[in-house]
């Protein structure tokens, strides 16, 4: 019974998401194809270079709509492939012709167009035939319940091939609707995904422009590397200057006044070695910290699982972990999953309010994943300005990426992903 209504309800869902894919392809691709045609028209006559920029961006807006509900409806990951507008754009006439000029000039920009003739026409088709395949057979039923009668006058109603003239023939009418919601429970879905990979193929960058997007994306990381790794290096000799290399140095004066003291008050230079050999395992201490800060002994010695476990046993919140390794990867993306995984326990510790944490660790795919959530406040998000920004772009040098769900009251999941092969 749980099955037949999970299957009823997936069947509506589906249908219901085909009719606002037919609707939308239809009303919005038709009047946003008809604008920019005549926005980018009118740009000889002064009026377009105004109106091009926002028709545009509405296309575009309406290409990302479709992208969002491709990945979450069907699975179906298509690129954003736009070129970024330059952030020192004048204001004003010069402005408005210069962001025409590079939307204009913008691959993507034809692509939408290209997409927008498809979506309004085959892409509609395919979108309704999705809901047909769920909605229609609903009518050969009600056929057979008796509406056959009210064309019983009218001469024969044609339900597909069967003409509906009689409960005999209404029976018939039913059988194939039956027929046909067989084949809708089984293939709706499938035909709306075609829907979304027939948006791919259009909207996905070509080949040079991948290439392009890849050599921008690796020229960002890298520097992104570079100031990581400079800030990386302040901190460790900030951390040397201040702690262990400041004990040092009062331990060597300690040990020169001793010098001078031993024969003359060796009670006095007996307090002051005892300061010295509290100053040296403090020092000692201090030293063991950064290096843990910079590589943690139990990460290089038995592996991200173990070090990310003894990692939660210094927490103040309960935490679960669960670890599924087969092998080991190598030393810079354990790493960079090891420091990814501290930074967002330590953003769950001060901000979430979260009375448990739970860390999912495993490999499939060519892909380490690894899952974090805790049962907090929520509210958590990336992007520029926040805590997780930083952590996203240095996973950005690994071809990594972090996917975050945080709804309002929470619970928080924080997903880390960088793909690697296993030893």
């Amino acid at each position: 019974m749980n099955r037949t209504k999970k299957a009823i309800a997936e069947a509506a869902t589906t249908a219901g998401r085909g009719l606002v894919l037919g609707v939308t392809a239809i009303a919005g691709s038709v009047t946003l194809f008809v604008l920019s045609v005549l926005s980018i028209v009118f740009i000889v006559l002064g009026i377009g270079v105004f109106t091009t920029p926002h028709v545009l961006g509405a296309v575009r807006a309406h290409a990302n709509r479709r992208r969002l509900l491709a990945a979450t409806w069907s699975d179906v990951k298509i690129p954003v492939p736009y070129r970024p507008m330059p952030a020192d754009l004048r204001s004003g006439v010069t402005g408005q012709v210069e962001r025409t000029t590079l939307m204009l000039k913008d691959p993507a920009t034809w692509r939408d167009l290209g997409w927008l003739v498809v979506d309004m026409t085959a892409g509609a088709v395919v979108a309704l035939l999705s809901m047909a395949l769920l909605v229609y057979p609903l009518e050969g039923l009600v056929l057979a319940a008796g509406l056959w009668r009210v064309f019983e006058e009218g001469g024969a109603y044609w339900y597909g091939f069967v003409p509906v003239h009689s409960q005999f023939t209404g029976l018939l009418a039913a059988a194939l609707g039956v027929a046909l919601g067989a084949v809708g429970m089984r293939y709706a879905h499938d035909v709306q995904r075609g829907y979304f990979l027939l948006a791919r193929a259009l909207l996905a960058p070509d080949y040079d422009q991948k290439l392009e997007q890849r050599v921008a994306h690796l020229t960002e990381t890298r520097h992104d590397a570079v100031d990581t790794s400079a800030a990386e290096l302040r901190r460790i000799e900030r951390d040397l200057h201040d702690g262990a290399q400041a004990r040092l140095v009062a331990m060597g004066m300690d040990l020169g006044t001793i010098e001078a003291l031993i024969e003359k008050d060796p009670a006095k230079a007996k307090e002051l070695i005892a300061n010295a050999r509290k100053s040296s395992a403090e020092a000692l201490t201090e030293l063991r910290d950064l290096v843990r800060g910079i590589h943690p002994p139990v990460l290089a010695e038995r592996g991200l699982g173990d070090a990310v476990k003894a990692l939660a046993l210094r927490l103040p919140v309960e935490t679960d972990v669960h670890v599924s390794l087969p092998g080991r990867a190598e030393a810079p993306v354990e790493s960079a999953a090891y420091f990814a995984v501290s930074e967002i326990l330590t953003n769950a510790i001060k901000h979430s309010g979260a009375d448990r944490i739970w860390i999912d660790i495993n490999h499939e795919q060519s892909m380490l994943r690894v899952a974090v959530g805790d049962n907090g406040v929520g509210g958590a998000k990336t992007g520029s300005g926040t805590g997780l920004s930083g952590l996203e772009r240095r996973l950005g040098t690994f071809d990594g990426i972090l996917a975050v769900s945080s709804p309002a009251g929470g619970p928080t999941m924080v997903t880390v992903e960088i793909p690697c092969e296993l030893s």
